[in-house]
């Protein structure tokens, strides 16, 4: 087992994200690369919590369907859920916002120098970060696509993106 020494510390918002399954492949993911926790923001699915206030039937499917994908990790990545991200809370303690969006403004992720804190905003599957939020991001940063499609599903873009991060 290959371990990263040096490694940036990371917190990823999933915003506004419509699949479970990809919610639970995002947990995986972040539990993968020591992710410090997660954001579950907008209409993002989450798991259970304390003081649930979503009727127990939906809130018991969600977290299973989530669970299919995440196997586990979701009880091991710290995460909360907020109806909208607080990234000047983020800021304050130190973090670079970075959204990874295809944007006339986006750096190719792998031209970019991580700094010590990174604070990774995703977007919703079909139509990314919204304008608003994007103009809220310090960084905007894109994968560089060889293919012929436009873009790569949201959580393996999550995996390509802290791969990339986390290699300083």
């Amino acid at each position: 087992m290959v371990y990263l020494e040096r490694m940036p510390e990371i917190v990823v918002i999933a915003h506004n994200i419509r699949s479970t399954h990809n919610v639970g492949a995002i947990f995986r993911t972040c539990e993968g690369f020591g992710v410090s926790r997660l954001l579950l923001t907008g209409y993002t699915p989450y798991p259970s919590i304390p003081h649930d206030t979503r009727l127990p039937h939906i809130a018991a499917k969600l977290a299973a369907q989530i669970h299919k994908t995440a196997l586990g990790a979701e009880t091991m990545v710290p995460f909360i859920y907020q109806e909208i991200p607080d990234l000047e809370i983020l800021r304050q303690e130190g973090f670079v916002i970075v959204g990874l969006e295809q944007d006339s403004k986006s750096q190719l992720l792998d031209t970019y120098r991580p700094p010590e804190k990174i604070a990774l905003l995703l977007g919703e599957e079909i139509a990314g970060i919204s304008a608003e939020l994007r103009s809220r991001c310090d960084v905007l940063l894109e994968i560089p696509m060889r293919g012929r499609k436009e873009s790569f599903n949201v959580s393996v873009a999550t995996g390509i993106a802290l791969y990339a991060l986390s290699l300083r």
